[in-house]
């Protein structure tokens, strides 16, 4: 299974054997919106990389209509290619990357895994937005939420780690890396995420803001002389704990912040307030939570954000052993003994989900 992974800046390419095992792997540079075919042809030839039976590949958007893996045909590819509006910084790079491979591997089949999908399964309440219903349907304007593959991972790992029952824990998943969401997870199924018709909505991330009042934003446009071209590039690549701090690094931003620096002490605290404002939100959803999972970047390596969030959460039962919290690696628990609600770190791996959708999907 050759897993293909277009991010904002590397094409990533993993060969993964029938148990998952991985047999090679290759991170090219990924330019907007293009692959270096030439670049791309020689990772494939090299190693073992040109001879998977299948490929799977992340792609960000499935719009409303791809709510599960979906083989790649032509009539897949031209709809992928209409949802590009939908989100035009991310969904250029993974249909380029989708395209390139396909052309490299003619009759290899070729699976289009959704970011989106895992979130298909929200309520009406909890996907509307509260504006003119023309729009809903128009436009198609919903929250549609991100991050599912990871999400997704955590709702199969998570309770496995734990040793317990698959669907059974409520699960609040805290993907934390550069891009930053968190999802509400119920019977192994997605009931609510910070994430909505865009990844702007939510947490603060490294470079963008998170969720802010519309209100200002029409006010910046109309009386800040501020241009729309402007205020896109500011809330994508200018905000977060760039905004705040002046480095989208967590790591920097908690050096700076332990050494006295105002700006990043607020950006760390804006951080986590809004973070654990964010898990209060998707307990609530859930009725309580029984697992706390924490992922990405940020999450895995980062033990100060894991203690800070949770000593915040007592109230949901949640406590964080601290010497576990400190020495752990890999899949492992952090849970305070007789803590009622359990946390625990999990490795990011997009690419066994999509590799577990590709095979469910084609029966191998």
């Amino acid at each position: 299974m050759l897993v293909v992974n277009a991010g904002s800046s590397s094409l990533k390419l993993s060969l993964l054997g029938s148990g998952e095992e991985p047999l090679a792997a290759e991170e090219l540079a990924a330019p907007r919106a293009v692959v270096d075919d030439a670049e791309l042809r020689t990772a494939l030839d090299s190693g073992s990389l040109g001879d998977a039976d299948a490929v799977g590949h992340r792609i960000v958007h499935g719009g409303s209509r791809f709510r599960s893996a979906v083989v790649v045909d032509e009539n897949v590819r031209r709809t992928l290619g209409e949802l590009v509006d939908l989100a035009p910084l991310h969904q250029p790079k993974s249909l380029a990357a989708l395209d390139a491979v396909s052309a490299a591997l003619p009759g290899v089949p070729a699976v289009a895994c959704f970011d989106t999908a895992f979130h298909a399964t929200l309520s009406d309440a909890a996907a509307t937005y509260a504006l003119p219903a023309g729009w809903n349907s128009r436009w198609q304007v919903r929250r549609y939420g991100f991050h599912g593959l990871s999400h997704a991972w955590i709702a199969r790992q998570a309770p496995a780690v734990l040793g317990l029952p698959p669907g059974g824990p409520r699960i609040v998943s805290c993907h934390l890396g550069a891009g930053a969401s968190l999802c509400a997870i119920a019977g192994g199924r997605s009931v609510d995420t910070t994430m909505g018709f865009t990844p702007l909505e939510g947490l603060v991330m490294a470079t963008r803001s998170g969720s802010v009042d519309p209100g200002l934003v029409l006010w910046l446009l109309e009386k800040g002389d501020v241009s729309e071209d402007e205020m896109g590039y500011a809330l994508e690549h200018e905000s977060g704990l760039l905004g705040l701090s002046g480095t989208a690094a967590m790591q920097d931003v908690l050096a700076r912040a332990a050494a006295g620096d105002a700006r990043a002490r607020l950006a760390r605290d804006v951080y986590l307030h809004r973070l654990r404002a964010g898990i209060g939100s998707m307990a609530a959803a859930l009725g309580g939570v029984d697992v706390l999972a924490f992922t990405g970047g940020v999450g895995e390596n980062n033990a100060e954000i894991r203690a800070d969030t949770d000593g915040g959460l007592a109230f949901l039962g949640v406590a964080v052993d601290p010497a576990s919290n400190a020495s752990g690696s890999g899949d492992f628990e952090i849970s305070a003994h007789g803590a009622a609600a359990r946390t625990v770190v999990i490795r990011a791996r997009e690419d066994l989900e999509i590799a577990s959708q590709v095979r469910s999907l084609l029966g191998s």
